[in-house]
């Protein structure tokens, strides 16, 4: 799987493209069954944002790979992959993985954001994939964005959640981009985007990949991940003399 010239266009455009049915409803519906099945056995968690107000839940796990191997199976998908070289380039490097589920009737927004301010890179080669485990309605807290931002470069982030202006960029007047379960969103990480509440019946459920080029450098150490530096596609051309793990990083 790739993009073809108008997708790319409209990625190159509007800083996101949704990729319909890059998985099957069928293995949409496992891998949902794996997220919350590790969600049951690691326990009650909560990732709601500091500037969200009200009675809201998110569950989460981080480098969801070490957890489940279907996800290490899910990372190294050619149908994944394909779509990352396609805007990337040959090479793909993980950066980290989160899985998330909004619990229903309740299930916390996030506030309009960049993902820059958490892992900021040098040459800005880095995008996000939301792969979509069940449908993803405009109720059920779908993701939405301000098409095009990804152009404003780096902004000014407020708050210790880092969210952008909401005057600026108000939640109300974002762009939804509701999903079918299966469906991938590819976005750059200088979108502005963000999520509603689900106040639907049914949780959503997600997996979000973090993806960049070996090749780009990292400005800062925030945002580490035991996942982070695996090649998924590609090579990586910086590597350096060969030495053992436990002798430290070369």
């Amino acid at each position: 799987m790739t993009l073809s010239t108008d997708q790319r266009r409209a990625y190159d455009e509007q800083g996101y493209i949704l990729i319909p049915g890059l998985l099957s409803l069928e293995e949409a519906a496992r891998y949902r069954a794996e997220v919350h099945a590790l969600d049951a056995r690691q326990g009650l968690t909560n990732a709601t944002w500091a500037s969200v107000a009200g009675d809201t839940r998110l569950a989460h796990s981080h480098d969801v790979q070490f957890k489940s191997a279907a996800f290490t199976r899910l990372l190294v998908d050619p149908r994944l992959t394909g779509v990352a070289q396609a805007i990337i380039g040959p090479n793909v490097q993980l950066h980290h993985t989160k899985m998330f589920i909004k619990p229903p009737e309740r299930g916390s927004p996030f506030p309009m954001h960049q993902d820059y301010p958490y892992f900021p890179h040098r040459d800005h080669s880095m995008i996000a994939v939301i792969l979509f485990f069940d449908d993803a309605p405009v109720e059920k807290g779908c993701v939405t964005a301000y098409p095009g931002s990804h152009k404003l470069g780096p902004l000014a982030a407020y708050g210790s959640d880092h969210h952008v202006d909401p005057a600026r960029f108000p939640a109300q007047g974002a762009t939804p981009i509701p999903a079918r379960a299966g469906d991938a969103l590819f976005f750059h990480y200088l979108l502005v985007h963000g999520s509603g509440v689900n106040t639907a019946s049914e949780a959503r459920t997600t997996l979000l990949v973090q993806l960049r080029d070996p090749a780009d450098q990292q400005l800062n150490q925030g945002h580490a991940s035991r996942g982070q530096g695996m090649m998924i596609a590609g090579i990586d051309p910086g590597v350096q003399g060969f030495r053992f793990a436990w002798e430290g990083a070369a």
